[in-house]
């Protein structure tokens, strides 16, 4: 007898993905340009059939239920999970309440800061997500074509690499960098003083969206601040602060021998760097910033914001910069962030609940993803060699039963997977460039050099594209490396094909309903 359950798990994973990101995508990409065009009005009409869009609305659901790192996070009303046939239930409720769709109550999670102090992480139901999901799809491409070409946090296409080689070029001997200074500029309660105000007005929207996004924003308020405020843990709210600090790059500015304007600012999200030359007035910058800040129900924390001199370092992003008495300008992992690594790989190392091989399986992804973050780093020393790290693992896995000193290493070479260094290599995007721009060979080739070096093979091999649904592989979704016999010791090039991060569930759940 066949169960609901089957049909709808079946219907869910044969609908025509493919073809649905293809349908978002055009829509999306005539929403960019008609903006870039000046044509707002055109744009809003475009986000209009975005909200009208069945591929959106499932897409929305995938992205919220199967692909965001907190999928399995509950709201207020305690869902963890949707089953298949709850997906097209939501779908329907998308279609007849998108234009006027009204949030429930956030859960709050209080999330301790290093300074001691906790900040409120506000997370909406799944419900809710789905329908953040869905406006983020109509607004992000009409922002895309108004925000600052140094804003690199939260976007698409755009990482904290960006930000970082940005740094070397301002700062490195060939520009004097040894004489300059930075402001380390740190917005006091960024997410939670934002103006409803601001963002509303700056918001490009349909009169439905901004509705239901000012719901979304008196649903995570603050009794304290009514008016202020964007719940951190939303989909949309990263973008929302984005349009909100919109512009503050362009404060401090100079114009260069050339002629050309030079705006020597790094921002990501709330975090941001300003570059100074020696002649330069740090303190009228910073009175211009707070009234910038000010207008906008935020303020600059008088406590964090320091002016450094870049001989003495500062730590931006998890790095810390230096510029050395010889003029060459390093990056490094910084101290916090080293820290809070160590913390991780001994807990997990030290854990007497796990077995050598499930402790293994849990350090590959957290050494993989920490090696891989800090690779355009010089990482040449010893210091960030993780050797009594490693060390210490060993003697731990080594004294594990049925564990002999072969098979201890084995699992040490698994649970402390190498990454190769390239200090500064990392490939800049191009100026205000934006995957919505419809450059998709651009786009796919810049994609294939930002994974590590079996993923990044893989798709030169397959032009850039999908192993699974042809498509090729930008910045939209993660990427994946799928070993084809499901051996994950057989690194042999013919066993190795890099997937989107959704066809990769797919192929499994394929592979899972094949077996007996």
């Amino acid at each position: 007898m066949i169960r609901h359950s089957d049909n709808a798990s079946e219907s869910w994973r044969t609908l025509p993905w493919k073809q649905f990101r293809r349908n978002l995508f055009r829509l999306q990409k005539r929403v960019y340009k008609a903006v870039q065009a000046g044509d707002k009005r055109k744009a809003m009409s475009l986000q209009k059939l975005i909200l009208k869009s069945k591929a959106a609305r499932l897409l929305a659901i995938r992205q919220v239920t199967q692909l965001n790192a907190g999928k399995k996070t509950a709201g207020i009303d305690g869902k963890k999970f949707l089953t298949f046939e709850e997906r097209f239930k939501l779908e329907k409720l998308l279609k007849a309440l998108s234009n006027n769709w009204k949030h429930q109550k956030l859960r709050s999670i209080p999330i301790p800061k290093k300074d001691g102090s906790t900040r409120m992480l506000k997370i909406p139901t799944i419900a809710d997500r789905a329908w953040q999901c869905l406006a983020k799809y109509a607004l992000e491409p009409a922002h895309e074509a108004t925000f600052h070409a140094r804003s690199y946090g939260f976007r698409p296409g755009r990482s904290a690499h960006d930000a970082q080689r940005i740094l070397f070029a301002n700062l490195n001997s060939g520009v004097n960098g040894i004489n300059k200074r930075v402001i380390e500029l740190d917005i006091e309660k960024c997410f939670d003083r934002i103006s409803h105000t601001t963002i509303m007005d700056n918001l490009i929207a349909t009169r439905g969206i901004k509705s239901g996004i000012f719901r979304c924003l008196k649903a995570g308020v603050n009794p304290e601040f009514p008016e202020q405020g964007t719940p951190q843990g939303g989909v949309v709210s990263p973008l929302l602060a984005n349009v909100a600090l919109n512009g503050i790059e362009k404060i401090h500015r100079y114009k260069s021998t050339s002629g050309e304007y030079v705006e020597p600012s790094i921002r990501y999200a709330d975090d941001m760097v300003i570059i100074l030359r020696p002649q330069e007035n740090a303190t009228e910058i910073l009175e211009r910033i707070s009234q910038f800040l000010a207008a906008r129900g935020m303020k600059v924390s008088e406590k964090k914001t320091k002016i450094t001199a870049t001989t003495e370092g500062f730590d931006f992003l998890g790095w810390h910069f230096k510029v050395q008495n010889n003029g060459k300008f390093r990056s490094t992992p910084s101290v916090d962030n080293f820290k809070k690594f160590r913390q991780k790989i001994k807990a997990i190392v030290n854990c007497s609940n796990y077995g050598a091989k499930v402790k293994a399986m849990k350090l590959a992804p957290i050494v993989r993803g920490w090696r891989n973050y800090h690779k355009f780093c010089k990482m040449d020393g010893s210091r960030f060699s993780l050797y009594l790290t490693q060390n210490r693992a060993f003697r731990v896995f080594n004294k594990e039963p049925k564990q002999d000193r072969h098979s201890s290493k084995k699992l040490l070479d698994m649970a402390f997977p190498s990454v190769p260094y390239s200090e500064f290599k990392f490939f800049n995007v191009k100026g205000n460039k934006s995957p919505y721009d419809g450059d998709i060979t651009y786009w796919s080739e810049r994609n294939s050099k930002l994974y590590d070096n079996h993923t990044s093979k893989a798709l030169k091999r397959q032009n850039h594209t999908c192993g699974h649904c042809g498509m090729k592989c930008i910045s939209d979704e993660q990427v994946q490396l799928h070993h084809i016999d499901g051996n994950h010791s057989n690194w042999k090039i013919k066993n190795l094909i890099a997937v989107h991060e959704s066809c990769h569930d797919y192929v499994h759940m394929g592979k899972r309903e094949q077996q007996p």
